[in-house]
């Protein structure tokens, strides 16, 4: 079997070597067929998958690596699905990229093939976050747009996300109708290149300043920030595309003392100073936070490369930084939203927030007390603007995220947008200060004694290559024939499987329809309250399982105590569950 699979991989290697391909290109190719089979094989074995968000891979020579013949191939087949949906309709896409390394190139590939298949084209002039392109599509009244990212990933990889008209990235039927367009591009002679220059509009700094005064639209307590106007806040970019705007954004909500980490303020694809330019991880943070503690900062903020995801990290009682996790940014920048919406009158039922299934229950109750609906949706930021689009003129959207560090306040972007987020942060801790005498951080611990200490936790089990992902989806079948009957000791009385669209009652076997879009997704619900979901990364080569257990919190001051015992908690979840 494993010769019938590298005979398969040679023979698709070959085709390369004989097509219309570079002689830089051939060269690559031939080094692996001289050398390196395992990285052959893995470059080969099959087609890099357009999934429903786009793509995400390896930088390399073959069809199973991002490159310019793999993004190509990608966006004529986009191009052709655009034709057929809007026909007799001028096209027009917008482009952007992160500061990943071939970001620029493949943007620039894309622009091209789109300009040569007729369309009007706006491309950044140069790196942009994420949610910029998002306000682009809607503010330019684009059918559709590209931005060339792998998020967070490590510096090998490159990506990208496909997006529609109403600036979201694509939903059924649109996912799996591009797919098959996508899969009907067998060669790269198909592609359209070389065409129509003239049909591409650079965008620069003067079209930031439409963005940016729609993040400072956002406002809601400029007051507050004007008498804290030179809080301490540090803030890194992590080498990515947040560098110019993310300042910019907090110094028009008036923030006058913004420090940036010099070594991760330079734009550089290799993210030379971390392992991984994701702020959800401490050691990602370190440098930030350790200049916070020098300069004794009140508020720590980082973007990821493409300023979707929001870092943050607030300093305790005894000068240490904590690092936040996206539920407990997620719950404070929605606690601020709703306090300050129904203070300035701004709530009369007509509101709505969303989160997804894997986000902290706690954003429900926030909501239930303001009166506010919540929804809940798969992960991914598409679900997210799915609703909002669902509910466009009739109820208004205040704001929501996942527990994924991504937040969105506002409708005028349809992806979570970290530059928006960092300005609302800082704004609560300004007002926070203000008006309850209360760090961030304070304003947190009290919010759970008044809601309830909900914690959160997660494992990602990685299984890279052709034989993780066989291994992950083996796990997922086994989970669904084989559920747990109970974890630490409290009996399962739930299952919500999202795969069949079906929640079970383990105490009656009573069965009941779940209203979403399916998805790959199981969660179990104990007597006690705990829920563990466990779903596949759509992304990358991992199955992640996220805890949520409660307790209360009877005051302030027993806040580490009951920390304490929910993080064992989930540790004696993590065993039971044989993950650790």
């Amino acid at each position: 079997m494993a010769n019938e699979l590298e005979q398969t991989v040679l023979l698709k290697a070959q085709r390369w070597l004989d097509g219309n391909y570079d002689a830089e290109t051939k060269e690559a190719v031939r080094k692996l067929i001289e050398g390196d089979r395992k990285e052959l094989i893995e470059s080969f074995y099959k087609d890099l998958e357009f999934g429903t968000g786009g793509l995400r891979g390896i930088m390399g020579v073959g069809s199973n690596r991002m490159n310019v013949y793999t993004v190509g191939m990608a966006t004529q087949g986009l191009a052709n699905y655009l034709k057929k949906n809007f026909a007799g309709e001028q096209i027009r896409v917008a482009i952007g990229h992160d500061s990943r390394n071939n970001s620029r190139k493949f943007a620039e590939h894309v622009a091209d093939i789109f300009a040569s298949n007729g369309f009007t084209v706006f491309l950044f002039d140069a790196l942009r976050p994420t949610p910029e392109l998002s306000f682009a599509i809607r503010e330019l009244k684009c059918h559709s747009g590209v931005v060339v990212t792998a998020s967070h990933n490590p510096k090998e990889y490159n990506g990208y996300k496909a997006y529609w008209n109403d600036g979201a990235q694509v939903t059924p039927p649109h996912d799996k109708n591009i797919i098959e367009e996508v899969a009907a591009i067998t060669d790269v002679a198909q592609i359209l290149t070389g065409k129509n220059p003239e049909n591409i509009t650079i965008l620069g700094e003067e079209f930031d300043e439409i963005y940016l005064n729609k993040v400072h639209a956002l406002s809601l307590s400029p007051e507050c920030v004007a008498k804290h106007r030179d809080m301490k806040i540090v803030y890194t970019p992590l080498h990515g595309s947040g560098v110019r705007l993310v300042p910019a954004s907090l110094a028009k909500y008036g923030f006058t003392n913004v420090r940036l980490v010099p070594e991760q303020a330079v734009v550089d694809g290799n993210f030379p100073t971390v392992e991984s330019p994701n702020p959800e991880e401490r050691k990602t943070m370190a440098m930030a936070i350790d200049m916070a503690a020098r300069e004794g900062a009140d508020l720590v903020l980082a973007t990821d490369p493409d300023s979707d995801r929001l870092g943050v990290a607030l300093r305790n009682k005894q000068g240490e930084y904590v690092l936040l996790n996206g539920n407990q940014t997620l719950v404070l920048l929605m606690s601020y939203q709703l306090t300050r919406w129904a203070e300035l009158g701004l709530l009369d039922g007509r509101q709505y927030v969303v989160k997804t299934i894997v986000t902290s229950q706690m954003a429900n109750a926030v909501a239930d007390r303001f009166g506010v609906k919540c929804y809940d949706c798969l992960t991914g930021f598409k679900y997210i603007a799915k609703i909002i689009r669902e509910n466009e003129g009739k109820t208004t959207y205040v704001g929501g995220g996942e527990e994924s560090f991504g937040y969105l306040a506002g409708d005028y972007v349809r992806d979570k947008d970290a530059v928006s987020a960092c300005s609302l942060a800082a704004e609560a801790a300004a007002w926070a200060l203000e008006t309850k005498g209360l760090t961030l951080y304070e304003w947190l611990q009290e919010l759970y004694v008044q809601y309830g200490f909900y914690r959160e936790g997660l494992v990602s089990v990685v299984r890279k290559g052709k034989e993780g992902a066989e291994l992950i989806q083996q796990m997922m079948v086994d989970f669904r024939q084989n559920p747990p009957r109970t974890i630490v000791g409290s009996p399962v009385v739930k299952v919500l499987d999202y795969l069949t669209l079906e929640e079970t009652d383990l105490k009656t076997g009573a069965k009941k329809p779940i209203e979403q879009d399916k998805s790959n997704v199981l969660q179990w619900f104990t007597e006690d309250g705990t829920l563990v979901s466990v779903r596949p990364s759509g992304t990358e080569p991992k199955i992640k399982f996220y805890f949520g257990v409660k307790m209360p919190l009877a005051s302030v001051d027993r806040y580490e105590e009951t920390l304490q015992a929910l993080d064992e908690k989930i540790e004696a979840i993590k065993a039971d569950l044989k993950l650790v």
